[in-house]
Protein backbone atom coordinates (compact mmCIF):
# COMPACT_ATOMS: atom_id res chain seq x y z
CA UNK A 1 0.00 0.00 0.00
CA UNK A 2 3.00 2.45 0.60
CA UNK A 3 4.36 1.86 -2.83
CA UNK A 4 0.65 2.30 -4.26
CA UNK A 5 0.57 5.79 -2.39
CA UNK A 6 3.99 6.25 -3.80
CA UNK A 7 3.46 5.81 -7.48
CA UNK A 8 -0.08 7.83 -7.11
CA UNK A 9 1.80 10.56 -5.60
CA UNK A 10 5.23 10.49 -8.01
CA UNK A 11 4.75 8.01 -10.49
CA UNK A 12 5.93 4.65 -11.33
CA UNK A 13 9.38 6.15 -13.33
CA UNK A 14 10.23 8.63 -10.45
CA UNK A 15 9.21 5.92 -7.54
CA UNK A 16 12.68 3.95 -6.13
CA UNK A 17 13.10 1.20 -3.96
CA UNK A 18 15.16 3.49 -1.73
CA UNK A 19 11.64 5.87 -1.27
CA UNK A 20 9.56 2.39 -1.11
CA UNK A 21 11.88 1.25 1.70
CA UNK A 22 11.43 4.23 3.66
CA UNK A 23 8.02 4.61 3.37
CA UNK A 24 7.78 1.16 5.22
CA UNK A 25 10.51 2.24 7.90
CA UNK A 26 13.06 -0.58 6.83
CA UNK A 27 16.25 -0.18 4.82
CA UNK A 28 16.43 -0.67 1.07
CA UNK A 29 18.69 -3.94 1.47
CA UNK A 30 15.68 -5.77 3.40
CA UNK A 31 13.45 -4.55 0.81
CA UNK A 32 15.17 -6.51 -1.56
CA UNK A 33 15.29 -9.86 0.59
CA UNK A 34 11.35 -9.98 -0.81
CA UNK A 35 11.49 -7.97 -3.77
CA UNK A 36 14.17 -8.79 -6.62
CA UNK A 37 13.40 -5.45 -8.47
CA UNK A 38 10.74 -2.35 -8.41
CA UNK A 39 9.18 -4.09 -11.19
CA UNK A 40 8.47 -7.52 -9.29
CA UNK A 41 7.31 -5.53 -6.11
CA UNK A 42 4.67 -3.93 -8.63
CA UNK A 43 3.84 -7.05 -9.87
CA UNK A 44 3.09 -8.37 -6.80
CA UNK A 45 1.07 -5.22 -5.65
CA UNK A 46 -1.26 -5.96 -8.87
CA UNK A 47 -1.39 -9.50 -8.07
CA UNK A 48 -2.23 -8.71 -4.06
CA UNK A 49 -4.82 -5.98 -5.23
CA UNK A 50 -6.39 -7.95 -7.89
CA UNK A 51 -6.88 -10.85 -5.48
CA UNK A 52 -8.03 -8.74 -2.69
CA UNK A 53 -10.72 -7.30 -4.71
CA UNK A 54 -11.79 -10.28 -5.61
CA UNK A 55 -12.45 -11.59 -2.37
CA UNK A 56 -14.01 -8.74 -0.69
CA UNK A 57 -17.22 -9.59 -4.02
CA UNK A 58 -19.60 -12.28 -4.10
CA UNK A 59 -20.07 -12.57 -7.89
CA UNK A 60 -23.78 -13.54 -8.81
CA UNK A 61 -24.84 -17.04 -8.84
CA UNK A 62 -25.69 -18.21 -12.04
CA UNK A 63 -29.62 -18.71 -12.45
CA UNK A 64 -29.79 -20.34 -15.39
CA UNK A 65 -34.16 -19.26 -15.27
CA UNK A 66 -32.48 -15.76 -16.18
CA UNK A 67 -32.12 -15.10 -19.68
CA UNK A 68 -28.43 -14.32 -21.37
CA UNK A 69 -28.82 -10.49 -20.76
CA UNK A 70 -29.74 -10.95 -17.06
CA UNK A 71 -26.79 -13.06 -16.55
CA UNK A 72 -24.18 -11.00 -18.40
CA UNK A 73 -25.45 -7.52 -16.97
CA UNK A 74 -24.82 -9.56 -13.59
CA UNK A 75 -21.19 -10.57 -14.56
CA UNK A 76 -20.71 -6.97 -16.05
CA UNK A 77 -21.78 -5.15 -12.94
CA UNK A 78 -19.55 -7.98 -10.67
CA UNK A 79 -16.61 -7.11 -13.09
CA UNK A 80 -17.20 -3.31 -12.40
CA UNK A 81 -17.60 -3.93 -8.34
CA UNK A 82 -14.35 -5.58 -8.86
CA UNK A 83 -12.37 -3.33 -10.54
CA UNK A 84 -14.25 -0.07 -8.50
CA UNK A 85 -11.87 -1.18 -5.21
CA UNK A 86 -10.55 2.19 -3.94
CA UNK A 87 -6.87 0.41 -3.64
CA UNK A 88 -7.54 -1.33 -7.14
CA UNK A 89 -8.35 1.72 -8.94
CA UNK A 90 -6.03 3.75 -7.60
CA UNK A 91 -3.99 1.08 -9.26
CA UNK A 92 -5.14 1.58 -12.57
CA UNK A 93 -5.15 5.31 -12.71
CA UNK A 94 -1.44 4.80 -11.93
CA UNK A 95 -0.99 2.14 -14.47
CA UNK A 96 -3.16 3.61 -16.51
CA UNK A 97 -1.30 6.98 -16.88
CA UNK A 98 2.24 5.27 -17.85
CA UNK A 99 1.47 2.52 -20.05
CA UNK A 100 2.22 4.53 -22.99
CA UNK A 101 6.03 4.93 -21.70
CA UNK A 102 6.55 2.39 -19.44
CA UNK A 103 6.41 -1.47 -20.54
CA UNK A 104 5.95 -2.90 -17.51
CA UNK A 105 2.63 -0.64 -16.80
CA UNK A 106 1.49 -1.80 -20.66
CA UNK A 107 2.57 -5.08 -19.65
CA UNK A 108 -0.19 -5.30 -16.82
CA UNK A 109 -2.83 -4.06 -18.61
CA UNK A 110 -2.27 -7.15 -21.15
CA UNK A 111 -2.59 -9.54 -18.52
CA UNK A 112 -5.90 -7.55 -17.54
CA UNK A 113 -6.96 -7.28 -20.68
CA UNK A 114 -6.44 -11.33 -21.36
CA UNK A 115 -8.05 -12.19 -18.06
CA UNK A 116 -10.85 -10.13 -19.17
CA UNK A 117 -11.22 -12.11 -22.42
CA UNK A 118 -10.54 -15.11 -21.29
CA UNK A 119 -13.19 -14.83 -18.42
CA UNK A 120 -15.82 -13.85 -21.56
CA UNK A 121 -15.33 -16.73 -23.52
CA UNK A 122 -15.86 -19.10 -20.75
CA UNK A 123 -19.00 -17.25 -19.88
CA UNK A 124 -20.25 -16.73 -23.73
CA UNK A 125 -19.61 -20.95 -24.23
CA UNK A 126 -21.71 -21.60 -21.45
CA UNK A 127 -24.31 -19.42 -22.50
CA UNK A 128 -23.99 -21.27 -25.81
CA UNK A 129 -24.38 -24.42 -24.70
CA UNK A 130 -26.92 -23.52 -22.42
CA UNK A 131 -29.04 -22.72 -25.94
CA UNK A 132 -29.04 -18.91 -24.17
CA UNK A 133 -27.32 -17.42 -27.11
CA UNK A 134 -26.15 -18.66 -30.55
CA UNK A 135 -21.96 -17.87 -30.79
CA UNK A 136 -20.69 -18.49 -34.42
CA UNK A 137 -17.69 -17.46 -33.63
CA UNK A 138 -16.58 -17.36 -30.04
CA UNK A 139 -13.13 -15.82 -29.69
CA UNK A 140 -14.88 -12.60 -31.70
CA UNK A 141 -17.35 -12.44 -29.82
CA UNK A 142 -15.80 -12.80 -26.37
CA UNK A 143 -13.36 -9.92 -27.64
CA UNK A 144 -15.88 -7.55 -29.16
CA UNK A 145 -18.17 -7.82 -26.10
CA UNK A 146 -15.58 -7.72 -23.14
CA UNK A 147 -13.50 -4.87 -25.25
CA UNK A 148 -16.48 -3.24 -25.54
CA UNK A 149 -18.11 -3.27 -22.11
CA UNK A 150 -14.49 -2.09 -20.79
CA UNK A 151 -14.51 1.06 -23.04
CA UNK A 152 -17.46 1.92 -21.64
CA UNK A 153 -16.82 1.58 -18.39
CA UNK A 154 -13.45 3.40 -18.92
CA UNK A 155 -15.93 6.00 -20.58
CA UNK A 156 -18.05 6.07 -17.73
CA UNK A 157 -15.11 6.73 -15.23
CA UNK A 158 -13.87 9.11 -17.35
CA UNK A 159 -17.33 11.39 -16.85
CA UNK A 160 -16.80 10.63 -13.51
CA UNK A 161 -13.27 12.43 -13.70
CA UNK A 162 -14.09 15.16 -15.56
CA UNK A 163 -17.40 15.71 -13.62
CA UNK A 164 -19.29 14.88 -16.93
CA UNK A 165 -22.88 12.97 -16.83
CA UNK A 166 -23.08 9.46 -18.13
CA UNK A 167 -25.77 7.91 -19.35
CA UNK A 168 -25.56 4.79 -16.78
CA UNK A 169 -27.98 3.01 -20.09
CA UNK A 170 -25.40 2.41 -22.61
CA UNK A 171 -23.93 -0.45 -20.98
CA UNK A 172 -27.15 -1.90 -20.85
CA UNK A 173 -27.97 -1.14 -24.38
CA UNK A 174 -25.07 -3.16 -25.47
CA UNK A 175 -25.46 -6.01 -23.75
CA UNK A 176 -29.19 -5.96 -24.67
CA UNK A 177 -27.99 -5.28 -28.50
CA UNK A 178 -25.38 -8.15 -28.45
CA UNK A 179 -27.53 -10.52 -27.00
CA UNK A 180 -30.40 -9.69 -29.54
CA UNK A 181 -27.61 -10.21 -32.30
CA UNK A 182 -26.45 -13.25 -31.36
CA UNK A 183 -30.07 -14.64 -30.58
CA UNK A 184 -31.13 -14.03 -34.54
CA UNK A 185 -28.38 -15.85 -35.31
CA UNK A 186 -29.99 -18.86 -34.04
CA UNK A 187 -33.19 -18.40 -36.55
Amino acid sequence: MATLDLAAEHGLKSLSMSQIAEAVGIRKPSLYNHFDSKESLIREMYQFLREQSKANQTPPALDMSLNAHEILSQYVMSYKQMISNEAMMNFYKVIYAERTTNPDAAQIFIEETNKMVAATKMMLQYLAEQGKLVITDLDSAAISFAMTVHSLIDFELDCAQADEQFDTSQINNYIKWFCVLNQKEAK
